[in-house]
């Protein structure tokens, strides 16, 4: 080999940084386009009804600007596994941020209500590669010793999103137009993509591969990905529909789900037979990936599927404005957001098994206090929102400690795999949780009650995520 070669290949075997600036890089990369897409979608979501006033169009019809998001969001996921060991995780991120940030500056030109889902549509492929591209990028790179410490500032989006994110957002449309809450990702995105191109660390090569050996290129499985990303968004498609009627029995609700399960029930299927499936489930084996999934998808059913509650009950029960009831739920994005940097760094020096559950008791208890409160004629607000915090106190002892948790002694080459599960597994269960809901509150009609047992039924959720939780470590190894 010539040494012009040579000097051309040593830059891709050999890091050119220590260990703990490429991680402080990574996440500083990561952290700015994760707050870009935390931001959006909490700011969307408070500028729905400006958007219907000023495209003419009808709120459930704007109201597909969020689905259209989720459902390319869902439809990607699966493939994010397979990019990344494509063409390396850097250029999925990379890719993942081109297609956002094209996505706001053409959703900010768009011209009627068909045009802006469409785009929506486009922000949500890129959207769905952000996360499992950027998870994996931090395991890869912190040492899974203090890998908590790291999830902790990767999970500072989870911070600032819901604070910031509906104050801008009205600000944004009160002061100037619906066109800035999207042009506001303009900048973000070129700055994330510019330190992306400049700082993250290259992909290495595959650790089955020689000095010698001609790097293998990963075979896509196309009949997976013909079950799982359709399946997916009929079956999410399915659960917006029964929770924005009420009603998961008209047709138009109930045989999308039964598609969407079909579809995903076949490539569970497939997964455990063929040698290289879309996504490798075979990662269940893994007693602790397992109750880690296994606890998320409970815990994200009830804490998710429960932030449609707040916003509602300020302004139906109790009158408010979109801007106050934002205010009064910053306190909690606060707590769980600072509670979270706390736990994400205690799940690195004690027992997740005591950690976690504690936490899930935690926002179990708080669940229940709003249930209670939420019955209470008159109740005071100050009572409501310390309520909301104690729950917000658990989410954070729960979200991501259990990811931590539940990745920490995966070999470096399952990362793109595992932290693709848990994108889907969170994007999944969020949308069950929120359609769930939903139908319980929209039973209630207008009866204050309805929200007690809304509360009643997310804290229940909350309160199951406890079982599988039980089967997470009971000590770190060594």
């Amino acid at each position: 080999m010539s040494s012009g070669t040579q000097s051309v290949a040593a830059p891709v075997r050999r890091p050119l940084s220590d260990p703990a600036t490429v991680l402080r890089r990574t996440l500083t990369v990561t952290v700015i386009g994760s707050v870009m897409a935390v931001l959006d979608m909490t700011i969307v979501n408070v500028a729905m009804r400006s958007l219907s006033e000023s495209f003419g169009a009808p709120l459930e019809t704007i109201q597909w600007t969020a689905t259209a998001y989720t459902l390319a969001l869902a439809a990607v996921i699966p493939v994010a596994a397979w990019a990344m060991a494509r063409i390396g995780a850097r250029r999925t991120y990379a890719t993942a941020l081109v297609l956002f940030t094209l996505g706001s500056l053409l959703a900010a030109c768009a011209w009627d209500a068909g045009s802006l889902i469409a785009f929506r549509a486009v922000q949500g492929l890129g959207g769905g590669l952000l996360q499992p591209a950027g998870m994996t990028m931090v395991m890869r790179v912190a040492d899974r010793r203090r890998l908590g410490s790291a999830m902790a500032v990767g999970g500072l989006p989870i911070l600032v999103g819901p604070v910031i994110g509906p104050v801008l957002g009205g600000w944004l449309v009160d002061a100037a137009s619906w066109h800035w809450i999207f042009l506001v990702n303009l900048p973000v995105g070129l700055l994330a993509l510019t330190l992306a191109l400049r700082l993250l660390p290259r992909d290495e090569p595959d650790a089955f591969e020689g000095p010698d050996t001609p790097s293998r290129t990963p075979r896509l499985d196309l009949p997976g990905l013909l079950m799982l990303s359709p399946g997916l968004a009929l079956f999410l498609y399915g659960l917006a529909r029964g929770g924005e009627h009420r009603d998961f029995t008209a047709p138009g609700a109930l045989l999308p789900t039964l598609a969407g399960a079909v579809l995903a029930a076949a490539f569970v299927r497939r997964a455990l037979t063929v040698r290289e499936p879309l996504l490798d489930l075979r990662l269940l084996h893994d007693r602790t990936f397992a109750a880690g999934i296994g606890t998320l998808a409970l815990f994200t059913c009830g804490y998710f599927g429960s932030m449609l509650l707040g916003p509602l009950y300020w302004q139906q029960q109790r009158g408010l404005s979109a801007t106050a009831a934002g205010l009064l739920g910053a306190p909690t994005g606060l707590v769980v957001g600072t509670a979270m940097q706390f736990a994400a760094r205690w799940v690195d020096k004690t027992s997740p098994r005591r950690l976690i559950p504690a936490g899930i008791l935690l926002g179990a208890l708080g669940m229940a206090l709003l249930a209670w409160q939420a019955g209470v004629p008159g109740v005071a607000a100050w009572r409501f929102v310390a309520s909301a915090m104690v729950m917000g106190a658990g989410i954070g002892m729960v979200l991501m400690p259990t990811m931590t948790t539940a990745t920490r002694e995966l070999p470096v080459d399952r990362m793109p795999a595992a932290s693709t599960a848990l994108s889907i597994n969170s994007q999944l269960w969020a949308s069950v949780g929120t359609a769930v809901l939903s139908v319980v509150l929209g039973a209630a009609g207008q009866d204050p009650a309805g929200f007690r047992l809304t509360y009643a039924v997310a804290a229940a959720l909350l309160a199951l995520s406890a079982l599988p939780a039980l089967r997470l470590p009971g000590r770190r190894r060594p």
